[in-house]
C-alpha cells in the first residue's frame, strides 16, 4: 500500500508500511509462536494457516481527532504541538468509510462545531467517530465538551441524512474531561435507529453507539467461524463468554451447537440431520451465557439473540467479579474469553486453572498477555492455535487459542 501522509512523515502509524504484505504475515506467525512456544502446555498445538485480511481499506471505524478550525477542519491525529493533521484519505479505511469522511467534515463547518483545541483548552468538537457495516450503511458519533452545540446538531442534520442516503444513527457522545479518553458515558442519540446492523458470519449484530466491534469485519467473519467450528469439536453443554462485547462469539456458539428455533445447525452440510428446537443431540437444551461491563453492548447483543431467535443470554458485569462469584458446581463446560490487551490478569487466569472447567477458548489482541496467561494456566493445554491478522501494516495481530484441561 503506498501512503502519502507516511512518505511525507506525517503520520507514521502504519509501522510496516512498505514491507510486503506475505512477509508481514509470516512475521507474526513467527513472533505468535515465538512467545507461546515458551509456555509448556503450547508445545503440543496444533498452527493452522493463518487469516489474511486485504492489505488496504479493509478497516470498518474511522476514529478521526478533530483539529484546525471550524471553517478548515481537519479529521485525523495531532501533531506533538497538539494542531490537527488531516488523515481523510488514509487508506486503511473501506472506500464507503473514506468517501463519507469530506461530507462530515463539510458538517462541522455547516453547524458551526468549534474543534477542540488541546493546548488552548477551548472548542467543543473533540473526535468523529464512524463505523461502517457490510451493508454499506453508518453510523456517526460526534464527541463533544458538552451539550451546547446538540441544537446547531439537531438543525442541520436533515442535510446530512440527505447527503450521505446510508447514515442510520448518530449521536453525541459528551465527553467534557480534559484528557486522553477517546469518550465519555453520556451518549445522546439523535435519529430513530439506535443501532447498525453488522453482518458477519451469518449473524446480523446490532451495534449500538457504545458498543465494541472489530476492525476489521472480514477477519471478525473468520475468528467467529473458527470459534463456532471448535465449539462444534467440544460440544459443551454449558458455555460463558466473558469480555462478550456485542456477543459474537456467544451468538456464534449458540448456533454452531444448533441452539435455532428451527433446529437447523448452521454451518453444517446440507444432509446433516435436523434436530428439535435448538436442542443437543441428547434432547438437552444448551445453555450459552455472556458476560460483559458495558451496558450497551449487552443491550446490542441481547437486541441480536431476541431478533434472530437465538437463545443465548447476556449480563452486564464485570468478568473477573462473576466468575469468581460463582460455585464450584456452576462451572460450564467451555469458557470463552476475550480481553482487552492487558489480558486476563491474575486473578481471572487462576480461576480458570483452579475452577476446573475443561475447555477454554481463549482470543487475544496481544501475544504477550496471552503467554503470560497461559503460564498461570498450566493444566490447560494449548490444542490449536491461529494467528488471524486484523490489523495489516502495523504489529498487531489476534490470535485464536482452544484449550484443554489435561491435569
Amino acid at each position: 500500500m503506498q501512503c502519502a501522509y507516511f512518505d511525507a512523515g506525517v503520520c507514521r502509524s502504519c509501522t510496516h508500511l512498505g514491507e510486503p504484505y506475505p512477509d508481514q504475515l509470516a512475521a507474526k506467525v513467527t513472533h505468535a509462536q515465538t512467545l507461546l512456544g515458551d509456555v509448556p502446555s503450547a508445545a503440543g498445538a496444533v498452527w493452522l494457516d493463518p487469516v489474511a485480511s486485504p492489505s488496504a481499506g479493509f478497516r470498518n471505524k474511522a476514529k478521526m481527532v478533530v483539529g484546525g478550525t471550524v471553517d478548515a477542519p481537519t479529521l485525523g491525529i495531532l501533531d506533538e504541538l497538539g494542531r490537527g493533521v488531516d488523515l481523510q484519505g488514509c487508506g486503511l479505511h473501506s472506500e464507503p468509510l473514506a468517501a463519507a469522511l469530506p461530507v462530515l467534515a463539510a458538517f462541522v463547518t455547516r453547524a458551526r462545531l468549534e474543534p477542540y483545541d488541546v493546548p488552548a483548552r477551548r472548542g467543543e468538537l473533540k473526535h468523529v467517530l464512524v463505523t461502517l457495516s457490510a451493508d454499506g450503511e453508518l453510523m456517526v458519533r460526534f464527541v463533544v465538551r458538552s451539550t451546547e452545540p446538540e441544537a446547531r446538531v439537531r438543525k442541520h442534520l436533515p442535510w446530512l441524512l440527505d447527503v450521505l442516503p446510508g447514515l442510520r444513527v448518530v449521536s453525541l457522545n459528551v465527553q467534557p474531561e480534559h484528557k486522553a479518553v477517546l469518550e465519555g458515558a453520556r451518549e445522546i442519540v439523535l435519529t430513530e435507529a439506535s443501532s447498525l446492523l453488522m453482518r458477519v458470519g451469518g449473524l446480523d449484530l446490532h451495534l449500538r453507539p457504545q458498543s465494541f466491534f472489530q476492525t476489521n469485519t472480514q477477519v471478525a467473519a473468520a475468528l467467529y467461524a473458527q470459534g463456532a467450528a471448535w465449539v462444534r469439536d467440544v460440544r459443551p453443554r454449558s458455555v460463558w463468554d466473558l469480555y462478550c462485547g456485542v456477543g459474537g462469539f456467544a451468538l456464534a456458539a449458540a448456533r454452531a451447537l444448533g441452539a435455532l428455533p428451527d433446529g437447523s445447525v448452521p454451518g453444517a452440510s446440507s444432509g446433516a440431520a435436523s434436530r428439535p428446537g435448538g436442542t443437543l443431540p441428547d434432547g438437552s437444551v444448551p445453555d450459552v451465557l455472556g458476560v460483559e461491563v458495558s451496558e450497551e453492548a449487552v443491550a446490542s447483543a441481547t437486541l441480536t439473540a431476541s431478533t434472530q431467535g437465538i437463545p443465548a443470554r447476556f449480563v452486564a458485569g464485570d468478568a473477573t467479579a462473576f466468575a469468581l462469584a460463582t460455585a464450584p458446581s456452576d462451572v460450564p463446560d467451555l469458557v470463552i474469553v476475550n480481553p482487552p490487551r492487558r489480558g486476563l490478569g491474575p486473578a481471572l487466569a487462576t480461576w480458570l486453572e483452579t475452577s476446573g472447567v475443561p475447555n477454554v477458548l481463549y482470543s487475544s489482541c496481544n501475544a504477550r498477555t496471552l503467554a503470560a496467561d497461559l503460564q498461570a494456566m498450566p493444566s490447560l493445554t494449548i490444542r490449536t492455535a491461529q494467528v488471524l491478522d486484523m490489523f495489516p501494516q502495523t504489529p498487531h495481530y489476534e490470535v485464536a487459542t482452544l484449550l484443554s484441561r489435561t491435569a
